[in-house]
């Protein structure tokens, strides 16, 4: 396979990479913004959104993994959402501090100075929390670093034979990435599982989407910020 000079990357692999590489850009921007600068760092998330939305339509046609032809059965569908409840029902529990990984990141708090909550970064955030981020993500943990641990030519590797070691070690690196280490081994796990028993991409993103749209919500209705 001709690599693409950039970071020795073969085009496929920039196209799972990019969008998560940009995503990750954008909110590590919030930290870097100068105060007084008269910008609230919550809409980042929001431009982020726009941004990474955009990559992934560029690469679209790329993504062989969510070709139609690779859209779950019912049946396939129904299991991912009962995995994506189970993973919620667990996240939310996992939190105890033995379970998480140094500090805890500052949450997004989407409430004026009078407390009440802002509707349009709630709905940005849930957005992009249940729809764009579980595609982003699955293409890049399980599509790409899952299958290119077992072989650089990730594009070859059969989902439903990649052995214990990927899934173990793409599990540990994106478990990782998040300050609740026990309930991201669980839905790494769980991600992972769904990928491999299936061979079809789209079970593992109607979990996660599953598991990021009922936290989004439960989070606005019981005011735990701290998820978010």
């Amino acid at each position: 396979m001709k690599l693409n000079p950039i970071l020795g990357l073969s085009p496929a692999a920039l196209a799972r990479c990019v969008p998560f590489a940009l995503f990750m850009l954008m909110l590590a921007l919030r930290g870097y913004l100068p105060s007084g600068a008269g910008v609230d760092a919550r809409w980042i998330y929001g431009v982020s959104v726009l941004v990474v939305g955009g990559a992934l339509v560029w690469y679209w046609r790329g993504y062989g993994e969510l070709a139609r032809q690779n859209l779950p059965s019912l049946r396939e569908t129904l299991l991912s959402c009962a995995v994506g409840l189970l993973v919620f029902g667990l996240w939310i529990q996992l939190d105890a501090p033995w379970m998480q990984i140094g500090e805890p990141t500052a949450s997004f708090l989407p409430l004026d100075l009078q407390g009440q909550k802002i509707w349009p970064l709630i709905a940005l955030r849930l957005i992009g929390a249940a729809l764009l981020v579980p595609i982003m993500e699955e293409l890049f943990w399980r599509a790409f670093l899952m299958r290119w641990i077992e072989s650089p030519q990730f594009e070859t590797v059969d989902p439903q034979r990649v052995g214990v070691k990927a899934i173990v070690l793409s599990t540990f690196v994106f478990m990782l990435a998040h300050t609740l280490w026990l309930a991201a081994i669980v839905a790494g796990l769980a991600y992972a599982y769904l990928y491999r028993r299936t061979g079809k991409l789209w079970t593992a993103v109607i979990a996660h989407a599953v598991t990021n749209g009922a936290l989004g919500i439960w989070v606005v209705q019981t005011g735990q910020w701290q998820f978010w």
